[in-house]
C-alpha cells in the first residue's frame, strides 16, 4: 500500500501482535490524510493488530462507534476530553455543558465502548478557574459512568497530577483505570500504582528530554504497563516531527523493550495481555 506523501516509512514488523490502546484515526485523517481503513490495514502489516478509537467530543465519540462498528479490530472508548468540557462551558455554560456530557453518556453503554475516556483535567490549555470547576464536574462524571458500567477510566492529565489523585481519592477510582499518555515521574508513577492504575507510555518516552517517563517505565512493574500511540500526535523516534499513526507504534515498544532489558516478543506478549485485562476482549490476534 503506498503512504500518503509526508508519512513516515512502515517500520519493520514486530514478532507478535501488540493492540494500540490510544489513538485517533479519525484525527489522523484530517491530519495527514491517512484513509481510516488504510491506517487500520498498515498497523495489522506491522503486527498492531487491535486498537481503540478515543472519541474526545460529541461527534468524534459518535463516529468512533461507526468506525469500530464496521471494523472488528477497533474498540472504542468515549468522553468529554477535559478541553472540550472547558470549551462547552464557556461558551454556553451549565445547560451546554450538561448536554454534551448527556449525549455522551448515551454512548457509554454501548457494547463496542470498553473505557470511559479520555476524561480528566488539563491545566495546560484551560487556565480559568470556572473552566478549571467544569473540567472536575466532567471528570466526576465520567468516573461515576465508568463504576456504573463497569467500563475501564481512561485519564488525561496534563500539568493536574495532584489534582487527579484528589479527585479520584474522592471519587473512589474504578476497580481499573488507564493513565493515558503518563506525563509524570517515578513518584508519581508509584501513586497511581498504588491506587490500580495500568500507566501507558506514548512515543514521548523514546525523546532525549523524557528521562522522567523512562524513569516511570522502570519503576512500573511489568503487567502494569501499556502503549499508546496518541496518533496523529506525539510521533516517536526516529520520526519526531513527522505525523503519527497507528503503524508507528512499533518504534514505541522495541524502545521500551531494550530500555527494559527484556525479550521483544515476550513484551509484545504481556502489553496484550495487560491491554486486555484492563478493558476486555474484543476482536482478534488470529
Amino acid at each position: 500500500m503506498n503512504l500518503p506523501d509526508g508519512l513516515p516509512r512502515l517500520p519493520d514488523p514486530l514478532p507478535r501482535p501488540v493492540i494500540d490502546n490510544h489513538t485517533h484515526l479519525t484525527s489522523t485523517l484530517e491530519y495527514s490524510g491517512l484513509d481510516v481503513g488504510a491506517s487500520i490495514e498498515l498497523a495489522a502489516s506491522v503486527g498492531v493488530t487491535r486498537i481503540i478509537e478515543v472519541g474526545c467530543d460529541v461527534a468524534s465519540a459518535r463516529a468512533a462507534v461507526e468506525i469500530a462498528s464496521a471494523h472488528p479490530s477497533v474498540a472504542v472508548a468515549v468522553a468529554l476530553h477535559p478541553n472540550d468540557a472547558a470549551r462547552a462551558y464557556l461558551k454556553g455554560g451549565e445547560g451546554r455543558l450538561n448536554s454534551e456530557l448527556a449525549a455522551i453518556e448515551e454512548l457509554v453503554s454501548h457494547p463496542r465502548v470498553v473505557s470511559v475516556g479520555e476524561t480528566g483535567l488539563d491545566y495546560y490549555r484551560t487556565r480559568e478557574p470556572e473552566a478549571r470547576a467544569a473540567q472536575e464536574k466532567a471528570f466526576r462524571r465520567h468516573i461515576g459512568w465508568a463504576k456504573d458500567h463497569g467500563k475501564t477510566l481512561m485519564i488525561h492529565d496534563r500539568d493536574a497530577h495532584d489534582d487527579i489523585l484528589r479527585v479520584l481519592d474522592s471519587e473512589g477510582a474504578p476497580d481499573g483505570f488507564v493513565m493515558h499518555c503518563f506525563s509524570g515521574d517515578a513518584d508519581f508513577a508509584a501513586q497511581c500504582l498504588q491506587r490500580g492504575a495500568y500507566l501507558s507510555f506514548p512515543g514521548v518516552v523514546t525523546f532525549g528530554s523524557a528521562d522522567n517517563l523512562r524513569e516511570a517505565a522502570l519503576a512500573t512493574p511489568m503487567d502494569r504497563i501499556m502503549v499508546e500511540t496518541d496518533a496523529p500526535y506525539l510521533t516517536p523516534k526516529p520520526e519526531r516531527g513527522r505525523p503519527n499513526a497507528p503503524y508507528l507504534l512499533p518504534h514505541t515498544v522495541r524502545f521500551l523493550a531494550d530500555l527494559l532489558d527484556v525479550d521483544l516478543a515476550e513484551f509484545c506478549d504481556q502489553l496484550v495481555t495487560n491491554t486486555l485485562a484492563a478493558y476486555g476482549e474484543w476482536g482478534s490476534d488470529a
